[in-house]
């Protein structure tokens, strides 16, 4: 692991400068720590504001990338605009990164700086656009090059004691509809409200999953004896979003599970 970081360092030096692509979250807080590190003030992070991630994200954002002394930007981003990604293909998150990257590129040109994103070696594993998007605009993945896992990369966030380093990992809130099912603003808001009810119940991983008006819950196993303790509420409150089912997902939290 060792190793890998010193490489990931490397990488970061033949850059002149780098633009971040920055969500926030354990990855992209790593590589932002690290080219901090190395190049000093000729980083720029960037996070998108959109009605596809909760609030509470962009604050974190803020917060990790004040702590690291990082210029930060936040751009406004319009993906319910364009009908391909409103569709909800397969692909749905190309369009997405797109977007996104497209407005990196003009900002790091203004600086003459390389973007870069924080996908990891454990992502190949699963199906994701984003990163098709990400060659297609020429974007690099250092921590891909580096060949840093997820696991590794939590390890070393917490040994440069990033806050976050045991974040709980955050999809786009439209990974919570199935395939093929419009994206809308009335259904994120719906999603991000019942996530967020039981986040505050302190489950460590929730997904809601909306197959409206059938809502299924994801958390690990070993808290659904706490779903079904708190089970009145839960249902009391879901059913006031406009879910008239709600149900509990028996094998548990899994990542990417629209994928399977």
């Amino acid at each position: 692991m060792n190793k890998k970081l010193e490489k990931l360092k490397n990488i970061l030096k033949k850059y002149p400068g780098v633009v971040v692509a920055f969500s926030g979250g354990v990855d992209s807080s790593l590589l932002l720590k690290v080219a901090r590190d190395i190049l000093k003030d000729r980083v720029i992070a960037v996070t998108a504001q959109s009605p596809l991630y909760p609030e509470t994200e962009l604050r974190i954002a803020k917060r990790i990338a004040r702590l690291l002394n990082v210029r930060h930007l936040v751009v406004h981003s319009s993906e319910l605009k364009n009908k391909n990604f409103r569709k909800n293909p397969k692909n749905r998150c190309f369009y997405c990164k797109i977007e996104l990257f497209t407005k990196l590129l003009q900002i790091a040109k203004k600086f003459r700086f390389k973007v870069i994103e924080a996908s990891n070696s454990s992502d190949l594993r699963d199906f994701r656009p984003g990163i098709i998007a990400g060659k297609k605009l020429k974007i690099d993945s250092p921590l891909i090059e580096a060949g840093l896992t997820k696991e590794e990369i939590r390890i070393l966030a917490k040994r440069f004691r990033l806050p976050n380093w045991n974040k709980p990992s955050m999809a786009c809130l439209a990974s919570r509809i199935p395939y093929g099912e419009a994206v809308s603003l009335t259904a994120l808001k719906r999603i991000s409200k019942a996530e967020d009810f039981l986040k505050k119940k302190e489950f460590t991983q929730v997904r809601v999953r909306d197959h409206y008006p059938v809502a299924r819950i994801e958390v690990l196993p070993d808290e659904f004896y706490a779903i079904l303790r708190n089970r009145g509420r839960i249902v009391k409150y879901f059913k006031k979003l406009g879910y008239r089912y709600v149900t509990l997902e028996l094998e548990g939290y899994r990542t990417g599970s629209m994928n399977l």
